[in-house]
């Protein structure tokens, strides 16, 4: 669970750029913060966010990425940095078009940053 993604995620789905797709996983949290429940089947309802380190979410969001940049060989790296700090970027056409901390974040950055 994060708050900025599930936030930034939000935003992308307001403005047309993020949509949920079949096969991600949507969880839905209490107020501590534990898992209440999820959902793999359909389109979630009011207070469910994707599960930011599932992999069938990672992958549909990476497709996201390449319809929005309208770029089949966008793909999505990760090194550790000089102080050993994990870094994740997305690669299109050359170009870094998204960054983060995590894949979720560096994805939904290349998101927010598609034309």
């Amino acid at each position: 669970m994060s708050k900025e993604l599930d936030e930034k995620w939000l935003e992308l789905v307001k403005a047309g750029k993020a949509e949920w797709m079949p096969g991600m996983l949507a969880c839905i949290y209490r107020d501590d913060g534990s898992l209440m429940g999820s959902n793999r089947h359909g389109k979630p309802g009011p207070g469910f966010f994707p599960d930011w380190t599932d992999p069938a979410t990672l992958g549909c969001l990476l497709a996201m990425v390449r319809e929005a940049w309208g770029d089949s060989y966008i793909y999505f790296g990760s090194s550790l940095s000089t102080k050993r700090k994990r870094w994740s970027w997305v690669m299109g056409g050359g170009d870094c078009i998204g960054q983060g901390d995590t894949e979720a974040e560096a994805l939904l950055a290349a998101l927010e940053a598609a034309p």
